[in-house]
């Protein structure tokens, strides 16, 4: 009598037995760092009860691993370490690879002396993944993550083309939240406050703010371009003064930019929000703490870091991820409180 051969069990069927997701039980399997203690124990429970022999060709490339990923920013120095958002993207990313003991590597990209050590590392394979933030339209990190076999997770969309892995805030959305919360308080001369123009989130910002004026009949009495700085958005907010006295609005499209606009309106003699209603976007450590508190588009910096992060150790661990977009909501302060002028 013919004996039927055992079937070898799965992957899936030692995740379920052990509780856990699948990548957990391949990363738990392959001896990778990045898997809790408690999960490793299940999972090696589970293999011993269910037979399990790994794939050993498989097992051989998910252990091919450095150790480490890249966290490459499209600023310089005095830039970055000055700017509340990409510190709490930092943060994020960070919290996330201390659970996997992955090491960062934090690159500052903007000169062509960091480009180049960005394409060392790349090249030499002393990183398992990469992450970009800040990509502009002509920017070479876009180019060196298009160069490269390493896995790459976008933090931000770059202004051209669309990556096969992203995470971004809803900057378009957020755009038109800010317009529609104007226009219910009233404000018909309403004026804009971008950031560089070469930067996705200026111009989905800037997109979603005219499309919910025009929606409602009205329109963008002006705009001027800043750099997501206090000073830009200061010196942004005098041009607008200047040229259109009048504004009983104005939507910055960063809180600091949004900070220099209120020194600006203060140094005029405006009054905030009685003369001028005054939304910024970001939701930043300091804007609660304006004068006054700022009304901002919330976008969630610090869970944008963390799922960079988890996307990438996906990525790494042999899975394909979906592009993720983050909600994006209204967080109204006194700057803009949405009563009638």
């Amino acid at each position: 009598m013919r004996t039927t051969p055992r079937r070898q069990p799965t992957l899936d069927e030692v995740a379920a037995r052990a509780g856990v997701s699948r990548t957990a039980a391949s990363r738990a399997i392959n001896n990778n760092p990045h898997v809790s203690q408690s999960k490793r124990d299940a999972v090696q429970k589970a293999v011993q009860e269910l037979g399990y022999v790994p794939n050993p060709t498989a097992r051989a490339l998910a252990t091919r691993r450095v150790g480490a990923v890249v966290l490459a920013v499209s600023s310089d120095e005095p830039a970055l370490f000055a700017d509340p958002f990409f510190a709490e993207v930092t943060v994020g990313v960070s919290s996330f690879l201390e659970e996997t003991d992955l090491e960062l590597i934090l690159l500052l990209a903007h000169t062509p002396r960091g480009t180049d050590r960005l394409q060392r590392i790349l090249a030499s394979r002393r990183a398992d993944g990469l992450m970009l933030m800040a990509v502009r339209g002509d920017d070479q990190l876009a180019h060196l993550a298009q160069r490269t076999d390493l896995p790459v997770v976008f933090g931000g969309l770059p202004l051209h083309g669309t990556p096969r892995w992203y995470v971004d805030p809803d900057n378009r959305g957020g755009g038109r939240l800010a317009a529609e919360h104007l226009l219910r308080g009233g404000r018909r001369r309403i004026a804009m406050i971008t950031g560089q123009v070469d930067l996705q989130a200026s111009v989905a910002r800037e997109r979603g703010f005219r499309e919910a004026l025009a929606l409602a009949g009205a329109s963008l009495s002006a705009l001027e371009a800043g750099d997501f700085t206090v000073d830009g958005g200061e010196a942004a907010m005098e041009r607008l003064l200047a040229a259109h006295p009048d504004l009983d609005a104005v939507f910055a499209a960063g809180d600091n930019m949004a900070l220099g606009a209120l020194r600006t309106l203060r140094r005029h003699g405006r009054t905030v929000p009685r003369d001028v209603a005054l939304v910024g976007f970001d939701d930043l450590a300091g804007a609660p703490h304006a004068d006054p508190p700022l009304t901002t588009v919330h976008q969630p910096a610090r869970a944008l870091g963390r799922e960079m992060a988890r996307m990438l150790t996906d990525v790494i661990d042999g899975q394909d991820p979906s592009p993720l977009i983050l909600p994006t909501r209204l967080t109204v302060r006194e700057s803009a409180p949405g009563d009638q002028p």
